[in-house]
């Protein structure tokens, strides 16, 4: 049931974000953004755990869930470090996410030779 559930709210997030894409002049880069601090204005206020709670990686793999992941990290740094933990909290939060996209991606690019358009 729990992969249904991923799969029913990442659907859904993703369904949100393609219909901004087609029926808004909003480009890909700014939805990204707007997903982002979403995620982060939910994650900062403690609304979007519960949903990461029940939907699990559907929740927490798109855009919205790396702006709460974000958010959280700032939070718990600023409790333990003061103002200078606000801001490397986030960072190292999300460090082994952001350093596995990296990774992929530089794999991707050594094994399918990319091309320019």
């Amino acid at each position: 049931m729990q992969y249904l559930w991923a799969f029913l709210i990442g659907g859904a997030i993703c369904t949100v974000g393609q219909l901004l894409l087609s029926f808004t002049r909003l480009t890909s880069a700014r939805i990204l953004v707007l997903f982002v601090v979403a995620g982060a204005v939910l994650g900062g206020l403690g609304l979007y755990q519960p949903l990461i709670d029940f939907a699990g990686a559907g929740a927490s793999v798109p855009l919205f869930g790396f702006g709460s992941a974000l958010a959280q990290g700032a939070i718990e740094g600023a409790k333990t470090h003061g103002i200078l933990g606000a801001f490397s909290g986030g960072i190292s939060a999300t460090a082994a996410g952001v350093s596995a996209a990296i990774l992929f991606g530089w794999l991707a690019a050594v094994l399918f030779r990319p091309k320019t358009k």
